[in-house]
């Protein structure tokens, strides 16, 4: 994807969607922190960042963290906002050879019971394909990933809507965006939300699919882009 990446060091994360960082020159701003979860084992105080900016006169704070440096050293993209971007890529690209064969692809289409809206609607003829994206950036052991990050009722939520769809005779699909370079498999996190890992395993039961794939992170290219595959463990 079109991304233009700036370094910094990052010194702290607060109020939820802000963060404050130490450019090159020695500045210090505050930038926006687009990620609405508890970014779990993903800040490092003082460590390397690497940060957006927008044009946009409208927004308070022009510039967006992006990529962040975990603990271990590992490099995580924490805009969740980017991951449909990622997928929709990977999906035209043919990385993702699970949702190839389509001839067309909507996003954000209100679907289900309960008033959702799907990623991605995959169609071809008479078949449809509904997918949902989840970002994942909570990695607790080496290589292994979970999510939620922290209790994630809309992630439930979703997960009933999914199983709906393989009931009115759709094909339906969980597709984990890992932006995490040392993440390996993926698992759900039942210590965080042990519903959602109970609603999850009821959903392969009842036939949604659950795929993951893994970005590689190269901020000195401007690089995020999908390329792995890797093994879901339920």
């Amino acid at each position: 994807m079109d991304l233009l990446l700036y370094p910094a060091t990052l010194v702290l994360r607060y109020k939820r969607f802000l963060a404050d960082v130490i450019l090159a020159d020695g500045e210090a701003i505050t930038v926006h922190c687009p990620n609405t979860g508890s970014m779990k084992n993903c800040i490092q105080p003082m460590s390397p960042c690497w940060y957006s900016t927008s044009a946009s006169a409208a927004r308070k704070y022009p510039h967006t963290l992006e990529i962040v440096t975990t603990p271990d050293g590992d490099l995580a993209g924490i805009n969740t906002a980017r991951s449909n971007g990622l997928v929709a890529a990977a999906i035209c690209s043919g990385v993702i050879a699970e949702l190839q064969g389509y001839s067309d692809i909507r996003r954000e289409v209100v679907y289900g019971n309960e008033k959702s809206r799907i990623d991605f609607l995959l169609t071809h003829e008479n078949k449809k394909c509904y997918v949902e994206v989840k970002n994942v950036t909570l990695m607790e052991a080496k290589g292994h990933g979970l999510f939620p990050d922290a209790v994630s009722e809309r992630g439930t939520k979703h997960l009933r809507e999914l199983m709906q769809m393989v009931r009115e005779g759709h094909r339906a699909v969980l597709l984990y965006c890992v932006q995490h370079t040392g993440i390996e498999w993926v698992e759900p996190a039942d210590a965080i939300d042990p519903l959602y890992g109970k609603t999850l395993r009821e959903a392969i039961a009842a036939g949604v699919e659950v795929i993951a794939y893994r970005a590689e992170i190269e901020p000195e290219k401007n690089k995020i882009v999908l390329a792995k595959k890797l093994a879901v463990k339920i």
